[in-house]
């Protein structure tokens, strides 16, 4: 299924092709984004590195995979991509890594063995993501994570106080009229009490 992606640099290690996918549409080694003074001069560093792609290896329909500036972006072993996801230059995915739909990695980021990306997570440039790290959904991931922590978020934290947070959410309109209703007592009492001092007084 090789001759459907659109291929301008591709490197193959072990047997040459063994039990890789490439689907539809998809484009590895196009010229990855990499510039000096961006927003002022953008000038463009040429990025003269390569893909590596290792055996057993699926790639899904229109994604892209851009090629190192120096030296290759790497995706191992037993790595499986789905469609419409964006990989930056010199990014490495450790192996049986899975990256579901729509995932976008910046440059540079390494990525450990085992880790599952869920859809729509987005990861900064040049950080380290530990072996078997799950990222949910629409997560924003924007520094190291150690390995085996489940996290979620934007930005990202452990899965566990972002639930916590998503718990209060729903009930912000009830806690701020509780609020606003014993801030009013508060100030009701406050009021009492200056009254009877002054009658002291």
């Amino acid at each position: 299924m090789l001759l459907q992606a659109t291929i301008s640099i591709i490197t193959l290690t072990g047997i040459a092709g063994a039990a890789i996918n490439i689907l539809a549409g998809s484009v590895i080694g196009s010229d990855g984004f990499g510039f000096a003074r961006p927003g002022w001069e953008n000038v463009k560093i040429p990025q003269i590195g390569i893909v590596q792609i290792d055996d057993d290896v699926e790639v899904g329909a229109n994604t892209t995979i851009d090629r190192a500036a120096i030296g290759r972006t790497w995706i191992q072993r037993g790595v499986k991509i789905d469609n419409l996801v964006q990989i930056g230059h010199n990014v490495v995915i450790g192996e049986y890594a899975v990256i579901v739909a729509q995932v976008g990695i910046s440059g540079s980021t390494k990525i450990g063995k085992g880790v599952m990306l869920g859809g729509q997570s987005a990861l900064v440039g040049h950080i380290e993501i530990g072996d078997h790290v799950m990222v949910a959904a629409r997560s924003g991931v924007h520094k190291d994570i150690p390995q085996g922590q489940v996290v979620a978020g934007s930005p990202h934290k452990l899965h566990r106080d972002w639930l916590r947070t998503e718990a209060c959410i729903s009930r912000l309109p009830e806690m701020r009229n509780t609020m606003k209703a014993l801030l009013r007592r508060v100030e009701i009492l406050e009021a009492r009490l200056h009254s009877r001092g002054g009658e002291g007084d």
